[in-house]
């Protein structure tokens, strides 16, 4: 298929541009949009998500508690981000990034500082 001819990516919807299809974890349907983080620790932020996500409601308090496990587990400082929409640029330290879907909740989760 030429360049001309391929169907427009539709950017709206997750999982469009992914690399990776969709991976599920406890019924909830999971996209890493983007990440700079060695695979098992990237397996440790979605784990620790859906813990937060069936612990609390308020999106506030889920990334406090995403952040608190993993400053805990890994060091300061963690910075975490939950939300359905929110735009973002940050800077972080090498190997120390996840930008991932649980259903339809953003998740930004990186260190610096």
């Amino acid at each position: 298929m030429s360049e001309e001819t391929k169907p427009p990516i539709d950017a709206a919807k997750p999982g469009a541009e992914d690399r990776k299809p969709p991976l599920m974890g406890a019924g909830k349907r999971i996209i890493i949009k983007n990440a700079d983080m060695a695979d098992d620790m990237q397996k440790e932020a979605i784990d620790i998500a859906i813990a937060a996500f069936e612990k609390v409601n308020v999106e506030k308090d889920v990334a406090e508690s995403i952040k608190k496990e993993f400053d805990k587990k890994h060091g300061p400082t963690w910075h975490c981000i939950v939300g359905r929409n929110f735009g973002s640029y940050v800077t972080h330290e090498t190997n120390h990034f996840i930008y991932f879907y649980l259903d339809q909740k953003a998740v930004l989760l990186f260190k610096s500082g």
